[in-house]
């Protein structure tokens, strides 16, 4: 065991932010304990802590909109003219080219659980496809056994886990064997995390042995590459660029050769999928510009004029929506962690949070008493150069599966990998039984270890046999 820093040792660090109470209760602390609340503390940046005290707890003012916001600029899904064909068919030929390479590695955030699915473990291991309940990781695993059997490059794959999940994830993968990809190309690391703060800027105790700490949010994915080592790992695999998703969405394209071969083209630090909305709530992130930077507003922060706001043309003048899928270059993420730190701002948020009181006893919690701080992935857009904005087709990119019913949920997410599954196989001439509606009259499977795109499915053309009426049919 390392050695244990004394209480002296600490109280230097604490007691010039006026932290001493996170001590109290040292002296009835075993080893381990003393152990745990030392190695919590000397992870908080310091630094930094009285600054955020005074700016998000004790002197937080409102956020506000942008006086000059106007809505982000994207490439289309289609190119308008000749001009923008040849970029694209440039693009799809240099991502091709980068995941044969090898300069391609895959990332997901994967820290949450599936409490809001009433499941009980990581969200990774919620069984999600329409016939054979595959799960979330199982899905990725085959997408990017595929994408190496497709480019003939092995492709790194970085899941971010959390302090929560870490454990149950590893072991979920120990148990499937990694669904045949690689040990060595499979890298698991933490998620950081943030103490919450009182209201009055005093830091909370959970218990006697323990600060009071949440995840450190999306953003903090970047600075957690770096002091994990991965993006030293990265470097040494040449990896150029990283295709980054979270984990509720399993239609997601981790490696489109076109979003990809865009990216790189256009020297982009960033590059963003944005999906045009489906109406002026929905609850995505707002792309927009500001000061002549790409940046996100967020749904719940967007004014409800601006959300409605219509163009010349008649669209939503705020149309462009992120599902939170992104190319990011190495060296940029190396450039915003430079000395161990994250150049992000931090987002509050005022919420009940469990901790005791000063006899170390559980406090009895009735209103909001802490101020609990985060970073988020998109706020690294007003820091790159270049960033662009690719529309994506939401029919075949976007089914996140976030609530137990209704919106974005379990059954509409299956329905649209089925839908998606049948337009595929209907382009390559495969005959789906439909209803007089129109819906499906059938369950539908495609198996990304085989076919991972429409492409795929092309090239199968007249070796797939049609689906029956009534009955599951899986391909694969």
């Amino acid at each position: 065991m390392a050695t244990i820093p004394t209480k002296d040792e600490l109280l230097k660090r604490v007691a010039p932010h006026g932290q001493e109470h996170t001590l109290r209760f040292w002296d009835e602390l075993d080893d381990a304990g003393r152990a745990q609340l030392a190695a919590q503390l000397l992870e908080i940046d310091w630094e930094s802590f009285d600054g955020w005290v005074k700016e998000y707890v004790l002197n937080a003012a409102p956020q506000g909109i942008p006086s000059d916001l106007k809505p982000a600029p994207y490439y289309p899904l289609s190119p308008r003219n000749a001009a923008e064909a040849e970029l694209y068919e440039g693009a799809v030929r240099r991502g091709k080219m980068l995941l044969a390479e090898g300069r391609v590695a895959g990332f997901t955030v994967a820290g949450g659980q599936g409490t809001r699915l009433g499941f009980d473990g990581p969200k990774g291991t919620f069984p999600i496809s329409p016939v054979k309940n595959k799960t979330l990781f199982q899905l990725f695993a085959e997408s990017i056994a595929r994408a190496q059997e497709k480019y003939g490059k092995t492709i790194p794959w970085y899941i971010m886990t959390s302090p929560v999940n870490d454990a149950a994830t590893r072991a979920f993968f120990e148990q499937n064997k990694g669904f045949g990809l690689r040990k060595d190309a499979v890298r698991f690391f933490m998620q950081g995390t943030m103490p919450a703060i009182g209201l009055d800027g005093k830091l909370l105790l959970e218990g006697k042995s323990s600060l009071a700490l949440s995840p450190n949010g999306h953003g903090g994915c970047l600075l957690a590459m770096r002091q994990s080592g991965a993006l030293e790992e990265m470097a040494r695999r040449k990896i150029e660029h990283v295709s980054y998703w979270q984990i509720d969405n399993p239609l997601v394209q981790m490696f489109d050769p076109l979003f990809i071969g865009l990216h790189d083209l256009t020297n982009s630090d960033m590059s963003s999928r944005g999906l045009i909305k489906t109406g002026p709530l929905e609850k995505l992130g707002n792309y927009a510009l500001t000061g002549g930077r790409l940046t996100i507003i967020e749904y719940s922060d967007m004014p409800d004029a601006l959300a409605h706001q219509k163009g010349s043309d008649g669209r939503l003048a705020y149309r462009a929506g992120s599902p939170a899928i992104h190319v990011i270059r190495r060296d940029f993420i190396e450039r915003l962690t430079e000395g161990n730190r994250l150049k992000l701002p931090l987002h509050r948020a005022v919420k009940k949070v469990a901790c005791v009181d000063e006899a170390g006893e559980p406090a009895k919690i009735h209103h909001p008493n802490a101020v609990k701080l985060e970073m988020f992935i998109f706020d690294a857009l007003p820091l790159a150069n270049k960033p662009l904005i690719l529309e994506g087709a939401r029919e075949e990119q976007f089914g996140p599966v976030k609530n137990p019913s209704g919106v974005d949920s379990v059954e509409s997410s299956q329905l649209l990998q089925q839908n998606r599954a049948a337009a595929w196989l209907e382009a390559a001439g495969v005959r789906i039984p439909r209803k007089a509606d129109g819906s499906l009259d059938c369950k539908l499977e495609l198996s990304p270890r085989k076919y991972l795109d429409r492409e795929d499915v092309a090239a199968a053309a007249g070796t797939l046999a049609e689906a029956a009426p009534g009955a599951e049919a899986v391909y694969e």
